[in-house]
């Protein structure tokens, strides 16, 4: 018995750290350690620093990702979400190559004594969340340590797994440690900090804005534009853009499909208020394939988690009360709460969605059909527009940007947006795609690579926000009168002179975002050191010049700092650690040289499909 459960164990924690072990694996054959050369210079989708990453390791390793993700949603995955595992896969590569062309630099290195500590006394976190590996609920180490030295971890290749697990975490702790092991915060330091989120002021204020001057005129020079487009350049680093021609054949939904699935809920219902059990059915009959293959179940959690009339209909039920049909933009459900304590509650629903009928279904397909067979994956432009006239299909021209799903007419449409920036020439259609909504068809029609725009492109929008700052300065000497007027008589009375208003504020802390004061502005740091009941100003705002008169300030508690001040210390030195860490990566990917190659070997690969290659 005791090696039958040993057994279990490692198999368990073996397909746990096999992933790990995998992953290890293809970043190691693509870091250049192990002596691959790329087959040829085309298949290399990354050069960093000369080192190729090559696209089988890259395709593999999205291949891992989409497996993940398609688990993960119990359904397929559309184009605009295989783009965003795509850069999640070359991101990781890229440092993965750059970490271990850093670990050579700085001279990191892992010995086989601290792999066996390591494994022994710093199980990796699939191990201390194996429930086979606890007692009473916690982690036993003495059961890890068990499992670690018997014939199965050997037998089994689990310990080839943690290996290579240790072989890439211990370098990366390394690594960790030499650039941020000095980061600490001191108490004042701290202190401050907690202030800063737990201090209010509340004030009112006169906002003096650029539409008051009567002399509006600026001048913003040449000079100016360019020396603000060299210190910011990076604020001019714009995603790509496309203009496409879209055509779409709607899932078309007639009164009786309606009344079809209304009908269809209220079988279910009847089945279960008849002894069914509410989970079977649930796998049997609902059309939310995630929830349907657990029963129905929607987790549990508190308030905001669903569309409105679904948790009105939720948080009406007694616990283990089945709900009559609730409609919402999904379609039909049915509702049972199965624990409830406050706003927190258990749910699960049954949903039929209200679709097509069969024969509604068949015509959309039909006309999908022939619009995919005389316009589909064509080169020739003009075959997009002689299929929309032969089925009296009217196009619209949208623009998508990339890395951004396209949503038109209230609706996502998917796949397009990343089809039109994976290497597709201006002139080209797209696959037919296909949604719950309808079926799309899309040409290119042009297309702007991303990037630093130059300035031409950018000079306009940088002179619009230098005379608006300058407008705004302008306004200082108007601004000083009425901040004098105001602390002679009242802030009211100074903005009725100058026909203004005053505004008042909530409650706000250093660090939020107030309307018309804006955030981290010298009017927000003025509520905090003028003098309760005292005018202030003028101090520059988002929207112009404030005066402003502070009516309370609160100041924390130096006690209820001190309760949570080393928790509070702990957190905040880790994510400042991480921060530096992923700064340092940061610069470090923009100090090298990095060939991003993908969008010319996708082009080569849909050339090669085309030529059937």
């Amino acid at each position: 018995m005791v090696l039958q459960s040993m057994r279990s164990v490692a198999k368990y924690v073996w397909w746990v750290l096999v992933v790990a072990f995998v992953g290890s694996f293809l970043l190691y054959q693509t870091s250049g350690l192990s002596g691959r050369a790329p087959v040829t210079t085309s298949t290399a989708v990354a050069t960093v620093n000369g080192e190729d990453i090559l696209l089988t390791s890259w395709q593999n390793a999205v291949t891992n990702l989409e497996q993940q993700e398609q688990q993960r949603l119990g359904s397929g995955i559309t184009l605009d979400q295989r783009r965003t595992l795509e850069d999640r896969a070359y991101d990781e590569l890229v440092n993965e190559v750059l970490l271990q062309q850093e670990y050579k630099r700085r001279g990191i290195t892992v010995s086989d004594e601290e792999i066996r500590e390591a494994a022994r006394l710093s199980p990796p976190p699939q191990a201390q969340s194996s429930p086979e590996l606890q007692t009473d609920g916690k982690f036993d180490i003495q059961k890890y340590q068990r499992l670690l030295a018997s014939p199965m971890a050997r037998q089994s290749g689990m310990l080839v797994g943690l290996e290579a697990y240790y072989r890439n975490e211990i370098p990366k702790q390394k690594f960790f440690d030499q650039l941020a092991s000095d980061v600490y915060l001191s108490d004042d330091r701290l202190w401050q900090i907690y202030k800063d989120r737990h201090d209010t002021a509340q004030v009112s204020y006169i906002l003096v804005r650029p539409e008051s001057l009567t002399d509006t005129a600026v001048t913003v020079t040449d000079a100016e534009i360019a020396q603000f487009y060299e210190r910011n350049t990076k604020r001019f680093d714009r995603p790509g853009r496309a203009v496409i021609s879209l055509l779409s054949v709607a899932r078309t939904v007639t009164a009786k499909d309606s009344a079809d699935a209304k009908s269809r809920i209220d079988k279910i219902r009847s089945e279960i208020t008849g002894g069914a059990k509410f989970e079977d059915v649930a796998k049997r009959e609902s059309m939310d394939s995630v929830s349907g293959a657990n029963g129905g179940s929607m987790g549990k959690g508190g308030r905001n988690r669903f569309t409105p009339k679904f948790e009105e209909a939720a948080y009406a039920l007694k616990t283990g009360e089945l709900s009559q049909p609730v409609l919402t933009p999904f379609g039909w459900h049915l509702i049972r709460v199965d624990e409830r304590k406050g706003d927190t509650i258990s749910v699960r629903h049954i949903l039929v969605a209200i679709a097509q009928s069969d024969s509604s279904a068949m015509k959309t397909d039909r006309r999908a059909d022939s619009l995919s067979t005389k316009a589909a994956n064509q080169e020739d432009p003009t075959k997009f527009d002689a299929a929309a006239k032969a089925l009296s299909m009217i196009p619209v021209t949208v623009q998508v940007i990339d890395k951004e799903p396209l949503n038109f007419a209230g609706r996502y449409v998917p796949s397009v947006s990343a089809w039109a920036f994976s290497g597709v020439r201006v002139g080209e259609t797209s696959d037919l795609f296909d949604s719950p909504e309808a079926y799309y068809l899309a040409r290119l029609d042009s297309l702007q690579l991303g990037g630093v725009q130059p300035l031409g492109e950018v000079k306009a929008e940088i002179q619009k926000r230098l005379a608006r700052e300058k407008r705004i300065e302008k306004l200082r000497p108007m601004a000083t009168k009425i901040a004098e007027a105001a602390k002679g008589s009242t802030l009211e009375a100074a903005a009725a002179a100058n026909k203004l208003t005053v505004e008042k504020s909530n409650a706000f802390t250093r660090i939020d975002v107030v309307p018309g004061l804006g955030q981290f502005s010298q009017a927000i740091g003025a509520a905090f050191v003028t003098p309760v009941g005292k005018v202030g100003g003028p101090a520059l705002a988002t929207d112009g010049m404030a005066i402003i008169r502070v009516d309370r300030r609160a100041e924390t508690d130096r006690a209820s700092f001190t309760v949570q001040r080393d928790a509070q210390r702990q957190q905040m030195m880790q994510s400042m650690r991480q921060q530096r860490v992923d700064e340092y990566m940061t610069s470090l990917r923009q100090s090298v040289k990095i060939e991003d190659h993908r969008t010319k070997v996708n082009t080569q690969l849909r050339k090669q499909s085309a030529a059937g290659v």
